[in-house]
């Protein structure tokens, strides 16, 4: 996956006005939704504003993705078919095992759709069967649900984020594994700031590579709590400088700053400067 996908903005398909209002927010991935923020007797209203927002000039800088309707859905197939090509990826929700990735693999080659996949991870047996999941090549990307993860685990939602720690643990060890980003949970009280930049550091500390936006004012949040600061880069940089004229000099390990760094924290520095880049 080349695209960054630090902030992932949804917006409701079926309503035009918002989607024209996201190139104001410059989002990495806009997400036109046609599934769980649509009303079933608004979906062919989704699809049509989706032609026409992505007839708009000024949204071609945009990384388009489209949640469709589940595969099982009724919508699913004619969801895949209302795509315009500058679409570059489809979200399938709900993702419960590697045969559903089997059948939008089917359905996206029946249609000849031409775009990444990226899955939600929203139910327990999703998380069971991520290896699975993620083993498919055409898997590109994954999100974590806790909404409806905790539903159908019969758990209870709390700020604390204790009854997610192991399934976003696990999509971080999984992503790790197979290469394929993953993105955090929705924080569903826009107006609580606190705790979105909270829960982003919680998400980077586990692996992840950025997180779902649900409204505007959240995407500014996300880009920089996964984008390194400036004080990162500059120990990055300093830290690695110190190190490699220790190994250039036959050595493994050297203090910097008090702290004893060898190839592993040299690796970490690494990373930031990569996400710099």
């Amino acid at each position: 996956m080349t695209e960054k996908m630090r902030s992932m903005l949804f917006a409701p398909g079926n309503k035009l006005d918002l989607l024209k209002k996201i190139s104001r927010v410059q989002p990495d991935v806009a997400v036109i939704d046609f599934e769980d923020a649509v009303p079933n007797s608004e979906k062919v209203v989704a699809r049509a504003n989706l032609i026409k927002y992505t007839q708009d000039a000024i949204n071609l800088d945009l990384t388009i993705f489209v949640r469709v309707n589940p595969t099982l859905s009724e919508y699913f197939e004619n969801d895949l078919q209302s795509l315009p090509p500058q679409v570059t990826g489809i979200i399938i929700p709900k993702v419960s095992n590697a045969e559903d990735v089997e059948k939008a693999e089917e359905a996206f080659e029946r249609n000849s759709v031409n775009a990444k996949m990226l899955v939600g991870i929203e139910t327990v047996n999703g998380l069971v069967a991520l290896n699975d999941i993620f083993a498919k090549e055409s898997v590109v990307g994954a999100y974590f649900g806790a909404e409806d993860y905790i539903h159908d685990l019969g758990g209870v939602r709390t700020q604390g984020n204790n009854e997610v720690l192991y399934a976003r643990s696990q999509m971080g060890i999984s992503s790790r594994i197979f290469g394929v980003p993953v993105i955090d949970q929705i924080v569903a009280d826009f107006s609580d700031n606190e705790r979105f930049i909270r829960e982003a550091q919680e998400a980077k500390s586990l692996g992840f590579a950025g997180k779902l936006c649900i409204h505007p004012s959240q995407v500014p949040l996300s880009n920089q709590s996964f984008s390194p600061t400036t004080e990162e880069i500059v120990k990055a940089i300093e830290l690695l400088k110190v190190y490699d004229r220790a190994v250039e000099e036959g050595t493994a390990s050297v203090v910097f700053e008090g702290q004893m760094v060898d190839e592993a924290l040299a690796k970490q520095a690494r990373s930031i400067l990569d996400l710099k880049e």
